[in-house]
């Protein structure tokens, strides 16, 4: 197998006795995989056992266990790795919290993973328990924990593990705005995290070191980044925008691997539905000789391993009476992909704003702001169970209720548009109000237009006008950059009822739901 990586030269050098054979290497890698240990349906949400069972369904954990057996057949010398984010997704981890998916990582044989900002979602404690249940590295170089007593001398920020005789140096990253993004507390000090790569580059290279990994739940765009301001860098796996790299599909948002400068870039979409399959060929000196592979989808070809599956059913029996319950229909599918909610209007995003400004309308309130983030998953048509919204809004937020100035919305708005480039989780879905954005303007002056409904039509946003408004307790908080939210919103109360709860009745209010686009969020 070794053989076949070889370059012309090494296999001459070799036969000659001149120097020792180049060295190969399979990563196997996994990102954001949000707790979706089920098979998931074409829209990423939960898939029924009549589907799956006619070959419709993707991923889930039992097939992520066949296609790794069969994939480290492959090679004499391969490692798995994961680019963050296993924490929260669906009913399993709202219950189980960080156990579940320590228990299949273990299971997998996972050799390290990153950090990812929903590691966070439950504090640092959730975390700090889920490293004390894995038996592999937790790593994050970008932080300073020395402030919280729950990471302090748990969490590194690299390591160096061996396979076929070299060692591989192992550094995690996670998004620099985490405080922002989920609940690490005050503790946790987040930097900039080209420079905390090179520092970690430089301390392994020290150790003798010539061939690093970089987990890094920090989005593709910041990995190109950090590949072309570091050196000696060799891979960056990649997580946090649900990037799909391939060579063969036209979906595609760039190849795999992406190479920048002497960096290989990869990442595997999401949830599970591709495991990544990357073989380097590393010469002598430790530089990438060649690079090359692609994400292999986990579909209905791959069979599901049986102990696994019997496994996974066992730990779904608590919850099964509350997701199976049916509480709504809808006559087509509502879209509530990441792709489509962070970058403009989208289905998911009028049901779920409509739903909140209907729930609290009595009130006086008159606008409705959700981030684009908080939406996870699409719902297919037909009955929808409670189990279906539970992993659109699987974040256990409630209703926030608070009054603004319109120079204050404004803001938000200009918050949720700022980096839309990103694909970023802030993304403003809105009810009661419409706008336009300019993403080719400069972040802070991308929104015009913004009408807020009246009951004789609509009118242009006063700035010193008082608005009553109605969010998520996360975003009124601060949370996905809201900070003038927080700052500057009159008159609070963050503890209404559950967002997961009050859509789910306003669903069931609608008969068979049609999903519908109006036009209240305008690109120009």
């Amino acid at each position: 197998m070794i053989a076949r990586f070889l370059s012309g030269a090494a296999i001459a050098a070799v036969s000659a006795g001149a120097a020792a054979a180049d060295y190969s290497l399979t990563i196997l890698h996994t990102n954001d995989f949000h707790a979706r240990f089920e098979p998931i349906s074409k829209y990423d949400s939960g898939c029924s056992a009549k589907d799956n069972a006619e070959g419709k369904c993707f991923g889930g954990t039992a097939r992520l266990v066949t296609a790794l057996a069969e994939a480290r057949s492959r090679t004499n010398n391969a490692i798995l790795v994961d680019g963050g984010d296993q924490f929260q997704g669906t009913l399993f981890y709202t219950y189980y919290k960080g156990k579940m998916a320590a228990e299949f990582m273990n299971k997998l044989g996972y050799d390290a993973m990153t950090v990812g900002n929903h590691e966070f979602d439950d504090g640092p404690e959730v975390l700090a328990g889920f490293m004390d249940a894995v038996e592999f590295p937790v790593l994050m170089s970008n932080a300073d924990v020395s402030g919280e007593p729950a990471l302090a001398d748990k969490l590194a920020k690299s390591t160096v593990i061996e396979r076929g005789g070299e060692k591989i140096g192992l550094i995690g990253l996670t998004p620099q705005d985490t405080d922002e993004l989920a609940s690490p507390g005050p503790n946790v000090i987040f930097t900039d995290p080209s420079g905390a790569v090179q520092g970690e580059v430089d301390k392994l290279t020290a150790e003798g070191v010539n061939k690093i990994i970089v987990m890094s739940h920090s989005g593709y765009r910041v990995d190109q980044q950090v590949a072309a301001n570091t050196t000696g860098v060799d891979v960056i796996v990649g997580g946090h925008t649900n990037t799909y790299l391939s060579n063969t599909s036209d979906r595609a948002k760039g190849p795999y691997p992406t190479m920048v400068g002497d960096t290989a870039i990869v990442s595997a979409y999401a949830y599970g539905k591709f495991l990544g399959e990357l073989n380097v060929t590393f010469d002598d000196e430790g530089q990438i000789a060649e690079a090359k592979g692609e994400p292999l989808i986990m579909d209905g070809a791959v069979a599901e391993d049986g102990a696994t599956k019997d496994r996974i059913a066992e730990l779904a029996k608590p919850l099964d009476e509350i997701r199976n319950r049916v509480v709504a229909e809808t006559a087509q599918a509502i879209e509530g992909a990441k792709g489509s909610c962070r970058a403009g209007e989208c289905a998911m995003g009028n049901l779920v704003a409509d739903a909140m400004l209907d729930r609290v309308k009595a009130q006086g309130v008159n606008i409705a702001i959700q981030n684009g983030g908080g939406l996870r998953a699409s719902i297919d048509a037909g009955p929808v169970t409670m189990g279906e919204v539970l992993t659109v809004l699987p974040f256990q937020n409630t209703l926030s209720t608070f009054e603004a100035k319109g120079s204050t919305i404004l803001a938000a708005l200009e918050n949720g548009v700022s980096q839309i480039e990103d694909g970023a989780g802030r993304f403003p879905q809105v009810a009661g109000i419409t706008f336009t954005f300019d993403a080719s303007a400069e972040p802070g002056a991308r929104i015009s237009d913004v009408m807020v409904a009246e009951k004789d039509g609509s009118a242009p946003l006063e700035a010193d006008k008082i608005y009553g408004v109605v969010t998520n307790n996360y975003v009124r908080n601060g949370g996905d950059g809201y900070k003038v939210l927080g700052a500057e919103g009159m008159n609070a109360y963050d503890f209404g009822p559950d967002l997961a709860d009050v859509t789910a009745e306003f669903l069931a209010r609608s008969g068979a739901y049609t999903p519908y686009l109006d036009g209240r969020i305008a690109a120009k």
